[in-house]
């Protein structure tokens, strides 16, 4: 199994926003057809922003691999950088890209 396809959206809050401004919702699709679900906060940037963000980690670290190789996934993403000190935006797009895994994985 692995990860084939990677879509982000965003859906505004009315007001008074209990919960955030916005949610950010992550998809993930698997070459089984196989769909997982996910969420991320939003702390530092526009939900677009993030969204982005989110696909871009997806694109870079997750599509092509098994969604079952969570330890490796997180491995990649935090030693991505020279300070293998993630910050909490990239810590939140990888929370939401977990969380859709885990729905795939059941």
């Amino acid at each position: 199994m692995k990860i084939t396809d990677v879509r982000t959206w965003v859906v505004g809050n009315p007001p008074p926003g209990i919960g955030g401004k916005y949610f950010i919702f992550v998809k993930l699709t698997t070459d089984g057809g196989v769909v997982g679900y996910g969420e991320a906060y939003n702390a530092t940037f526009s939900a677009h922003v993030t969204a982005r963000m989110i696909e871009d980690m997806a694109e870079r670290y997750l599509v092509g691999r098994d969604p079952h190789d969570l330890e490796n996934l997180f491995r990649r993403v935090y030693s991505s950088g020279f300070t293998q000190r993630p910050d909490v935006s990239g810590m939140g797009c990888f929370s939401a890209l977990e969380m859709a895994c885990w729905d795939i994985i059941g």
